[in-house]
């Protein structure tokens, strides 16, 4: 790595000399160019295995030229987080640098079968399928939508629809990493004061890994949902993968809401054990528009969901409820982040997490930032975790910054084992103690899960839990 060798003993200024005829140069024809960084080899190098991948797709459009020498600054920039990065410091990431990191390729896709992927998915629905990050069509249903909806690749969007900018400024280095190696955007558009009454499913999956833990394969999906003025859409986006036990998801999801749109979003993690998944969420909420999000995540050897909200005008709404589930040798991490900037903002947030195995860690930081001109705000967080098993480990750190002198807020955080008094309750009535214990156990979750719009789905995501949780004996 002669490249990596050149920028080891740079200052840590970066800057670029663009050649007139070229949006995008692969990092190899870089050499000529005036580059002052220090650079992390490890980063560079998967930079480099994720820019070859996407060199050799003929769909490449000037939008994702862009976004990927943007990226690819940010990423050139930065260092393989760690422990002595605040973001990090509960959450280690060394067993993915010590590991090899293949990039899934573009073979062919169309022609999978959907019992590959599970019965789930069923024919009626309306969905889009992403394998590896590529939006599969075969797989895809979109033609029940409502005229005016778009649901597709970034290279079938009409020439007259123009994109959002692409979110990646406020993100992290696997944003960027993200950013690189994204093959396609998959787009979703509702017009103005379009409503659409089914919800749209959104099926991620990851298709290439390995049996061994020291190879993982690596996607890069990247979704973009636009909604116009006052329109309303329901999402459910599923995470899942294949026989194959080692992969990496790192997912990018942009939402934009124009005034009085409202979007309901269910988002289910259900990776497998040694899988990793890590995903950012960029949503904008318009003036008088709505966010409500619903999150259970039970899977993957890391998962790690990075969430940012940011309200571009008054009276908006945000509720956020997430359930997490740790067992052996798995951890779960939510960090998210409220910006309040205008008047009369709302914001919910419920976190709630079970920890069943000594080896399981569950991380929360939430952060609600209440600006200056954001008066009459009322937001409210809260954050509850359940440890099951002795020297299992829970990180909380809830946060609230208000800047502005007329507001209604508050936050809490509460760890502990089961309620003696509740397992009382239950028991002076004739329950006996293992019942009353399964009971308890399963409905601290189900509060969160009770929230999933879709019936079908809630069951499912209700079974998988009851499963886990008595793969580890927290229930019988």
């Amino acid at each position: 790595m002669a490249l990596a060798t050149s920028l080891v003993a740079s200052p840590p200024c970066l800057q670029w000399r663009r050649r007139p005829t070229a949006n995008f140069l692969p990092l190899q024809r870089r050499r000529s160019l005036s580059i002052k960084a220090i650079a992390d080899p490890f980063v560079l190098e998967l930079a480099e295995k994720l820019e070859e991948s996407v060199l050799q797709n003929p769909k490449s459009t000037k939008t994702l030229s862009t976004l990927r020498e943007k990226c690819t600054q940010e990423a050139l920039s930065s260092k393989w987080p760690s422990a002595k990065d605040e973001p990090f410091r509960f959450t280690d990431l060394k067993f993915l640098k010590e590991a090899t990191i293949q990039v899934a390729s573009q073979e062919e896709t169309e022609n999978l079968d959907s019992n590959s992927l599970d019965q789930s998915l069923d024919a009626k629905s309306q969905r889009v399928v992403l394998i590896d990050g590529v939006l599969n069509k075969s797989l895809s249903h979109t033609a029940g939508l409502p005229d005016g909806v778009f649901a597709g690749s970034l290279s079938s969007l009409p020439e007259t629809f123009s994109l959002p900018p692409l979110e990646n400024d406020c993100g992290d280095l696997f944003s960027s990493l993200n950013g690189i190696g994204t093959r396609d955007l998959g787009i979703i558009f509702v017009p103005e004061g379009l409503k659409v009454e089914q919800p749209l499913y959104i099926v991620y999956f990851s298709r290439q890994g390995s049996d061994l833990q020291s190879e993982i394969w690596v996607s890069n999906p990247r979704l973009v949902v636009v909604l116009g003025k006052g329109a309303e859409l329901n999402i459910v986006e599923e995470f899942r993968g294949g026989e194959k036990r080692s992969y990496w998801t790192n997912s990018v999801l942009q939402v934009n809401l124009e005034e009085e749109a409202k979007l309901f979003h269910s988002f289910v993690q259900l990776q497998k054990p040694g899988a990793v998944h890590i995903k950012w969420t960029f949503v904008q909420q318009g003036t008088s528009s709505s966010y409500n999000l619903v999150e259970t995540s039970t899977g993957g050897r890391l998962n790690r969901h990075n969430l940012q909200i940011q309200q571009l005008g008054p009276d908006t709404v945000t509720e956020l409820s997430t359930f997490h589930l740790a067992g052996e040798n798995q951890i779960q991490d939510l960090h998210s982040k409220i910006i309040l900037d205008h008047p009369r903002g709302y914001s919910r947030q419920l976190h709630k997490c079970i920890v069943t195995h000594s080896s399981g860690h569950a991380v929360f930081d939430g952060n609600v930032k209440v600006n200056r001109y954001a008066q009459l705000t009322d937001a409210g967080q809260l954050s509850r975790s359940l440890l099951m098993a002795p020297r299992a480990t829970v990180n909380v750190k809830p946060n609230l910054q208000i800047v502005a002198n007329d507001v209604k807020c508050s936050h809490g955080a509460a760890i502990s084992d089961l309620d003696e008094d509740q397992l009382f309750y239950f028991l002076a009535r004739g329950v006996d103690a293992q019942t009353a214990r399964n009971a308890l156990v399963f409905s601290f979750g189900a509060e969160v899960m009770e929230r999933i719009f879709d019936k079908d789905l809630r069951r499912r995501v209700e079974n998988d839990v009851r499963e886990l949780l008595a793969a580890e004996g927290a229930i019988r």
